[in-house]
């Protein structure tokens, strides 16, 4: 057994608890810039906390320095994230630290950016300011796990989810809802939280989805719609079609239907001719590294079986939603079973359960 001594007190570890919560009510919101949580405490009290801002700017320490009507000269700040210490498209965070007169700084982890990643520390302590690490730091690193994906792999954070009944299958002719409405609303939390939404052309053209975000005062952060058509099958009366605008819709194709084409460009709609693999089917990792040249940083699958197989297959979902609803759905029409449940107990591990007294729906998130 350990006998090392925790060199955080627990009161360090609730002032970083706090900022780690404040971080995550904005994890997804974010842009390209991490989400960030910053809490500066002076004589044991609060006196200013911070967020990193709606797509990224201004940072938390900005914030925080800037929300707080007390002097700081001498208080301490607990950051989720190593704090930036570069000229961007902002100023560094560590010369605001510095000039606010802040006196000990504690931060999760290392920014893994190697513009900033470590050379905080230095800079901090060369201005006779005491500097922390790693207080908190397996919390913050299940916080960063997209933005870790994203700077290391130049990929999309990519979530995968799909719905089935108690007999297993996830489509059923004529039901339009398998799991309940807490489910539901879950489901559309997700998409707020994602910078773009997949689905294919076949699922769109069956359930005519908004793939958008309807929770109350959530719907301005509806996900980019991106549709894998590879004949360009698109029917132009579904709703993504019709509400097809600049900047909103993205599709991936592999047609040279001229007529087509031309009809979907003058919706504004971004067309993407992409090659294809032996069995003429999309190669999902060049279309993910695409898409994070788009500026997706995380991207929400919201496929059938066949799709939801070669993801879980090939390993290509960092994180899988599976709600489970206690109904059977008649067999009696037209019906798919969800095929790839033991692929994915293989190939993933479970991460947590959401429990709620509210819904009857088993949801599971595995990690790959």
């Amino acid at each position: 057994m350990s006998t090392k001594k925790d060199k955080f007190s627990l009161k360090d570890k609730n002032y970083m608890k706090l900022a780690i919560n404040l971080a995550k009510a904005r994890k997804g919101l974010t842009g390209e810039n991490p989400s960030v949580g910053c809490v500066i405490v002076k004589n044991d009290k609060i006196i200013s906390i911070g967020q990193t801002g709606i797509n990224g700017r201004p940072h938390a320490e900005s914030n925080a320095i800037n929300n707080s009507f007390d002097n700081l000269s001498g208080s301490k700040i607990y950051i989720t994230l190593e704090p930036c210490n570069h000229y961007g498209k902002t100023p560094p965070c560590t010369k605001k630290i510095i000039k606010s007169g802040i006196k000990e700084v504690f931060y999760s982890i290392n920014d893994i950016d190697d513009k900033v990643k470590g050379k905080s520390f230095n800079i901090l302590r060369k201005r006779k300011i005491r500097v922390s690490k790693g207080l908190l730091k397996h919390e913050a690193l299940d916080l960063y796990d997209s933005y870790i994906i994203n700077r290391k792999n130049k990929l999309p954070f990519v979530t995968a989810k799909i719905a089935l009944s108690k007999d297993k299958l996830i489509y059923s002719e004529g039901i339009k809802r398998i799991t309940d409405k807490t489910s539901d609303k879950l489901s559309h939390y997700l998409r707020s939280r994602h910078d773009g939404i997949m689905i294919s052309s076949k699922t769109l053209n069956i359930d005519n989805p908004k793939l958008n975000c309807r929770l109350k005062g959530y719907e301005y952060f509806s996900p980019k719609r991106i549709i894998l058509d590879k004949n360009l099958d698109i029917r132009l009366n579904t709703y993504i079609f019709k509400s097809a605008k600049k900047n909103n819709t993205i599709i991936f194709h592999n047609s040279s239907n001229n007529s087509k084409i031309q009809i979907l460009k003058n919706k504004e709609i971004l067309l993407i001719k992409t090659r294809l693999d032996n069995k003429k089917r999309f190669i999902l990792n060049l279309i993910f590294k695409k898409l994070f040249t788009l500026g997706i940083r995380n991207l929400l699958i919201e496929g059938g079986d066949k799709i939801t197989k070669y993801i879980l297959t090939h390993r290509l979902a960092n994180q899988f939603y599976l709600f489970k609803s206690p109904k059977n759905l008649l067999r009696n029409k037209k019906n798919v079973i969800f095929t790839s449940y033991g692929i994915l107990k293989k190939n993933y591990k479970v991460k947590s359960k959401i429990i709620s007294k509210l819904a009857k729906d088993n949801i599971t998130v595995y990690k790959r």
